[in-house]
């Protein structure tokens, strides 16, 4: 079968989203793509966020393409399901068009994966895939899909949802291979501050979920359950990178956990790259090694400067916040650039956030000026207010956002529109 992956090029106007808005790899299609043809399928990969491919240049290349499936991501690549953009509007463009260019759609992606009927109206789709979409994609190009577990479908006039979102084995996955041209163009370093770039950077997952539940993380429909790839599979993947001038990668595990094989595989290699991880999950000895091991950034999950703040979001931390500071100032001995995440939690008052933030920053560290989160659908945040999510779960936690804050993150440069007002535009 031709399958054809479309990435959207990315419009985020008027969105809350929170994430970053340069282009990264689609890690989730090339791991699709490695699995479609080992199993004999012809699958075509299309970035348009990472080639700036407009609406017109996707319709050309799928028309000479001419795939009996196309599939398309409601999330920016995998780094950014947790945090995807609420409102469809770009996929809802896309898929108008592919409608007329392939005889089946498929979605993936974590709007799917926690109100699939919602999103498979929304866009006009054959099938939602629930949760992590690899393997399942390989079972829909060889035919099998009607009664499939992890799959939401039109049945004539009716929508099935089949089980709930699946997860993939991962643990095995072989080293990725991306085309030359592609890294050439990916000139971005996700979240690095200390130098800029020489060279292309890149994405690697070394890991996918994470063991710890705290009620603020939307990943109970995707990517939660802990698993980690053979480090000798990580490093022949990073070598290949590094083969193609990458100079920078970004680790886009959920949490990056203490791995000595791993990190001393690194060593030496003259790599330079970025984690998101609990710096009480690392002991002295650990933070050397990711130092040595060429690691430049570190965005650290504190959350709360009290223990109280810290249970409300069940981050079973065993740490003091004392002992959190001085953890980090030890991280910085060994790393260029430390950051530590607060969110904006009633335990937590003004005085005490500023007098941390400023001790942090005269330790060289980074702490942000805690802001209030999306309670994402998929996250216990959600469950907590509205109990499971539904049909109207976007909706509802965007409005609910939306008439609570009147402030917002730095990465929003103006005040996000209404969700249905977003998505009319993809109608109009």
């Amino acid at each position: 079968m031709r399958i054809a992956l479309v990435n959207p090029n990315w419009n985020f106007d008027g969105s809350i989203y929170f994430g970053c808005r340069a282009p990264h790899l689609p890690l989730e299609f090339g791991i699709a793509s490695r699995m479609l043809r080992d199993a004999g399928h012809d699958a075509l990969m299309i970035d348009a966020h990472l080639h700036g491919l407009s609406l017109g240049d996707i319709d050309a290349e799928l028309k000479a393409f001419a795939p009996e499936m196309a599939v398309v991501t409601t999330a920016p690549t995998y780094l950014f399901w947790r945090c995807a953009p609420p409102e469809l509007r770009v996929p809802q463009e896309l898929c108008r068009m592919l409608r007329e260019l392939a005889p089946l759609l498929v979605i993936l992606g974590p709007h799917g994966s926690t109100a699939p009927r919602a999103a498979l109206a929304k866009l006009g789709a054959d099938i939602v895939i629930m949760g992590e979409c690899e393997e399942l994609l390989v079972r829909l190009a060889d035919g099998e899909w009607h009664g499939l577990p992890g799959l939401c479908y039109r049945d004539g006039e009716q929508i099935r949802v089949i089980g709930g979102p699946g997860a993939t084995r991962f643990v095995d996955l072989p080293p990725l291979e991306w085309p030359r041209e592609w890294i050439a163009r990916h000139h971005h370093h996700h979240h690095r501050f200390d130098a800029d770039p020489m060279g292309p950077g890149a994405e690697v997952e070394a890991s996918r979920g994470c063991p710890y539940s705290c009620t603020f993380c939307a990943k109970e429909n995707f990517r939660n359950r802990y698993r980690k790839r053979a480090p000798a599979a990580v490093i022949a993947e990073v070598a290949r990178l590094q083969g193609q001038g990458v100079e920078y990668i970004y680790f886009i595990d959920e949490i990056f956990l203490p791995n000595a094989p791993l990190l001393e595989g690194l060593v030496g290699r003259g790599l330079k790259f970025g984690v998101q991880t609990r710096i009480d999950l690392w002991k002295p000895d650990m933070l050397d090694l990711l130092g040595r091991a060429g690691c430049v950034s570190v965005e650290c999950g504190v959350e709360s400067l009290t223990a109280e703040g810290r249970d409300a979001l069940d981050k079973r931390c065993k740490l003091s916040t004392d002992q959190l500071a001085d953890r980090l100032i030890e991280a910085k001995r060994h790393i260029p650039f430390v950051q530590a995440n607060l969110i904006e939690m009633p335990q937590d008052d003004d005085e005490r956030v500023e007098r941390w933030r400023t001790q942090m920053r005269n330790a060289g560290i980074w702490a942000n000026d805690p802001v209030p989160l999306f309670p994402y659908p998929g996250s216990p945040d959600y469950r907590k207010l509205w109990g499971l999510p539904d049909d109207q779960a976007w909706e509802r936690a965007h409005h609910y956002y939306l008439g609570q804050f009147d402030r917002f993150s730095d990465v929003q440069n103006e005040r996000p529109r209404p969700l249905n007002e977003l998505e009319l535009e993809a109608l109009a």
